[in-house]
This record gives C-alpha cells, sequence and structure tokens, in this order.
C-alpha cells in the first residue's frame, strides 16, 4: 500500500475509472493534429485500456516518473521534442530488459543491427539498449535521422516502426514539411497509438516517484559490488537497474551511465521490473480451469484467459516469464488480455495445416495467427504484407507456403492485336486527319490494275523486316550530390519524388554520398 499510495494521489481519474479524454486538437512535437471523430473513437479505446485497471497504470507511471528525467535531459542535449518520451512507454513500458516478439530489447526495443546504427553496444559483456541513457541517445539520433528526411515529426514517429524507407512509400510527398495533419482512421496505427499513450500518461506522470536514481559516469574497471560498496546501496539493487552490465566489471572501453537508485521506495520497485515479478499463488478459478483444461492449438499447447487476467498473471500462472509469453503470443507489452481467449505457452509453428482462410469482419493479422497457432511474421510473409497493413474483410490469406491446387500467377496469353483491312485507326495527333489504314504487301500493290492512292504524309516502309523499335523516353540527367544535399532537397531541386529518384537509381535506403551522381529523369 505504500507504494500506490502516491501514484493514486496523482492519478485520481484513473483510479476512479475516469479515463482521460481524446481531444479534437492537440500538440505533439511543436505540429498541431486535428483528429477526426472516426480516429478519436478508435484513439479513445486505447486510452480507455490503458487506464482500465488503476494497479497497472500506476506501476507504469512510476516508472515513468523514475526514468522520464533522464529522458527528457538526453532528449533536451539531442534537440528531440520532448514528446517522443512517451514512445518508451509504448514501445516497452519501460522495462529494461523486455523483449518482443521480434527480439527487440530494451527501453527502446532495438533489433542489435539497429542498435548498432545508432552506436550501441552490443556484445556478451554490454548491452545497452537495457541502458536507459544509452539507449535513450540512440532513440533521439534514429528518431532525428527520419525527421531529416521528412521534416515531420509524425513521420519521424511512424518510421520508428516502419523505417523510413516505408513510410516513403506509404505516404510518398505528402505532409512533408507540414506543420498541421489530419489524424483520420486511415492514419498509420502505430501513430494513433502513440496518440492514446500520449493523452492516457501526459497529466498523470509529473511530480517526483517513489524510487529516484542517480546517473553517474562509470568508473571503468569497477564492479558493481564496489560501487554498492561506495554508495551503501544493496548490490542487486544496483544490478536491477544495470540490467545493460552483463559481466561484473565495467568495461573501460568508454564511460557507462550507472544508475544508483534511492529512496524509501526502492524495496518495492521490484514490482515494477515485470520479468523479476516474484510469482503469486493463482486464484482458485484460475487453478480450476488449468486443472480441467488441457488445449492445444497447431500442437502447440494454450491457456484461457480468465476475466481480471492481464499478460503478467497468466504468465505467473503458466509459470513462464512475461518476456516469453509476450514473445510465444506475438504481443506488445501493454496489450491486454480478452476472457476467455486462448494464449499460447510455447512458440507458435510457422505454418498451418490449412492452407487458406478468408478474413471476417473485424478481425486482423494477429487474431488469425493466434486462431491458427501460426506465427504473426510467417503469415505477412506469406502473403508480402508489412506488419501493421490494412487488410478487409472477404481476403483470402496464405497459411503456409504452399499454393493452394488450381492457383496460377497471372500469365501472359500471348494475345497480339492484329489490325486487318476493315479496322480504322485514330492515330489522335493534333492537325492528322481520320485516315484507314490499310496494310498490304508490296509484292500486291504492283498487281493492282486500279492505280493505289499514296499519302504522302504517311512514309513507305519498304523493308518490311523490323529487327527493333526504338522508342524516345524522358531526358536523363546526372545530378552529383553536394554536401549540403538530401533526397528530399534533390527531389524538391527537380520537381520529383523521393521514391522515384530511389527507384532511378535503385537505392534501398536514403543514405546520399558527397560525388555520388543520380540519374533524374524529366517528366
Amino acid at each position: 500500500m505504500k507504494f500506490f499510495a502516491p501514484a493514486l494521489i496523482f492519478c485520481g481519474a484513473a483510479a476512479f475509472g475516469q479515463s482521460p479524454q481524446v481531444p479534437a486538437k492537440m500538440q505533439f512535437a511543436g505540429l498541431t493534429l486535428t483528429i477526426r471523430d472516426d480516429a478519436r473513437r478508435e484513439i479513445q479505446k486505447d486510452v480507455d485500456a490503458l487506464t482500465l485497471h488503476p494497479k497497472y497504470f500506476n506501476i507504469k507511471v512510476e516508472r515513468a516518473r523514475t526514468y522520464f528525467p533522464i529522458i527528457e535531459k538526453i532528449f533536451a542535449d539531442e534537440r528531440l521534442p520532448e514528446d517522443f518520451k512517451y514512445l518508451a512507454l509504448q514501445e516497452s513500458a519501460l522495462i529494461p530488459d523486455a523483449v518482443s516478439s521480434s527480439n527487440a530489447v530494451g527501453f527502446w526495443q532495438f533489433k542489435e543491427s539497429t542498435a548498432h546504427e545508432v552506436g550501441l553496444r552490443v556484445d556478451k559483456e554490454i548491452d545497452e539498449r537495457m541502458n536507459i541513457a544509452s539507449a535513450s541517445r540512440g532513440a533521439a539520433r534514429y528518431l532525428k535521422q527520419c525527421n531529416h528526411y521528412f521534416n515531420n515529426w509524425v513521420y519521424a514517429l511512424q518510421s520508428y516502426q516502419m523505417g523510413a524507407g516505408g513510410v516513403m512509400r506509404a505516404v510518398g510527398d505528402k505532409d512533408i514539411g507540414g506543420r498541421h495533419m489530419e489524424i483520420n482512421a486511415e492514419t498509420y496505427w502505430y501513430v494513433k497509438k502513440f496518440i492514446a499513450h500520449k493523452v492516457a500518461f501526459e497529466n498523470a506522470t509529473s511530480g517526483k516517484g517513489t524510487i529516484e536514481v542517480t546517473r553517474v559516469a562509470s568508473s571503468g574497471g569497477k564492479t558493481l559490488q564496489e560501487i554498492s560498496a561506495e554508495t551503501s546501496v544493496d548490490e542487486q539493487k544496483l544490478r536491477d537497474f544495470n540490467k545493460w552490465l552483463k559481466t561484473e566489471r565495467i568495461p573501460v572501453d568508454k564511460e557507462y551511465a550507472v544508475l544508483i537508485p534511492n529512496g524509501d521506495g526502492v524495496s518495492d520497485f521490484g514490482v515494477l521490473t515485470i520479468a523479476s515479478t516474484a510469482k503469486t499463488k493463482p486464484s482458485t478459478e484460475a487453478t480450476s480451469i488449468q486443472a480441467q483444461e488441457k488445449i492445444e492449438v497447431n500442437g502447440v499447447p494454450v491457456i484461457r484467459a480468465i476475466k481480471g487476467e492481464t499478460p503478467q498473471s497468466i504468465a505467473t500462472r503458466a509459470g513462464i516469464s512475461i518476456s516469453s509469453f509476450l514473445h510465444y503470443n506475438d504481443m506488445e507489452i501493454d496489450r491486454p488480455v480478452k476472457a476467455g481467449e486462448l494464449y499460447f505457452l510455447e512458440k507458435k509453428k510457422k505454418k498451418a495445416d490449412e492452407e487458406l482462410y478468408t478474413l471476417k469482419a473485424g478481425e486482423d493479422i494477429w487474431l488469425v495467427s493466434q486462431r491458427f497457432g501460426v506465427q504473426e511474421k510467417s503469415i505477412l510473409r506469406f502473403n508480402k504484407l508489412e506488419k501493421g497493413s490494412r487488410v478487409s474483410s472477404g481476403v483470402t490469406l496464405y497459411l503456409n507456403n504452399r499454393k493452394p491446387a488450381g492457383v496460377k500467377e497471372d500469365e501472359d496469353d500471348g494475345t497480339i492485336a492484329v489490325l486487318d483491312e476493315d479496322d480504322s485507326f485514330n492515330w489522335d495527333q493534333p492537325g492528322s486527319k481520320k485516315t484507314t489504314a490499310v496494310v498490304v504487301p508490296l509484292a500486291s500493290i504492283t498487281k493492282q490494275s486500279t492505280p493505289v492512292e499514296v499519302i504522302t504524309d504517311i512514309p513507305v516502309i519498304r523493308d518490311v523486316k523490323i529487327d527493333s523499335v526504338t522508342v524516345s523516353g524522358p531526358s536523363v540527367s546526372i545530378h552529383e550530390v553536394k554536401s549540403s544535399d538530401t533526397l528530399y532537397s534533390v527531389a524538391r531541386q527537380y520537381g520529383v519524388t523521393i521514391k522515384e529518384l530511389m527507384d532511378w537509381n535503385e537505392k534501398k535506403d536514403f543514405a546520399l554520398s558527397v560525388g555520388e551522381k543520380l540519374k533524374v529523369r524529366s517528366r
């Protein structure tokens, strides 16, 4: 009770079931967002879900109060809008060792390759994805790089989930550099989910947390045991806040931010670290259900959720870690569970026994993956879809990599259009006559008794054998890249789109090198 009391003072609305309301207009990172009614209803459902259980909402609030001051300082140093701090809540619920179904790790859910790209160390000794200072700086750099392409923080946000290239393919040049944006039902789901987190937590996370942390630059070569002795902080508590360190001794290659927890609430902070929360005794109802049911879906064991459960409580009841539970079910950490639904206790299969499934109204790819026990990424791959793609009801999905019998790819039927003597053809050129062209072998002309009228406007081709036809296309110019150039600036200079530039030059990303020669086609 000691832990939750301060949270309830600040979070009265959540405690009494009064969710914050999604406004029709709001500010985000210097942009004015106009939120249409269809999107407001959708976002409000997410806000209601986030604040539905005061206990778990307040746990996230306490994490935010502990970690937000560090994030805010780093974002100020990096000149990134402070609003992006809510993205850490969305990505990991501020759990340092959170692992997603796609093996993204840490506060900002970086995959290993992306972590290296933003300068984070990930190896057997260190995983900076679990260091709040290092990871937040990496996230800031990534988001700023994305905004460099779009000059629009909403698109930079969207890029965090689908990559800058994916956003460019999705939106083209729309709202590039914009300062006002409309949020509607068609807006990418990840953006709307972020807005829900900002609305839910914005007015709840002010003030000090029950646990405060001091960030100190590490003295290379020291152990946490030595730091514990110097600071009089329990060694295990130090380890809980510094999970990025995998070895006993801090490496000496550079400075690392070591978190020193302090405050009376430290002994209760374990409940905030879901991965290390102690198991609790299952309820009588849960024990009864578990004893009665032994269910499998696609050969994988599942468990049925009961009313009031959360991902953590189901994982505890099943005897597995929360990270494993989320990974097995392709779930984000803040996704609510639904009573009566089945959740997987082991990894889902890569294929289903069924070959096809027709999507019904209200269903999405994740629901199908749960229904058939197939990994979500497999269904996306079989159907050439990206995560978060909107798929309409009635669409037929492949559930394994075998194509149904009798279904072939579209092929060229080999049909050739033939112009015979009775067909007329409109050349559709200004000033030209609408003339019926008759294709006649030259040899037959010499045999005609009646003179043949020759139209001098049309050249006579005497050699009927044609090896090739050359069609003149748009002219191509070459642009040599300067140090100040970006794909966006080059596209603006020539009046083309970034996507066209990428296609013409077969570019896989937005990187440019000084002196690089870009092909630009005239329109």
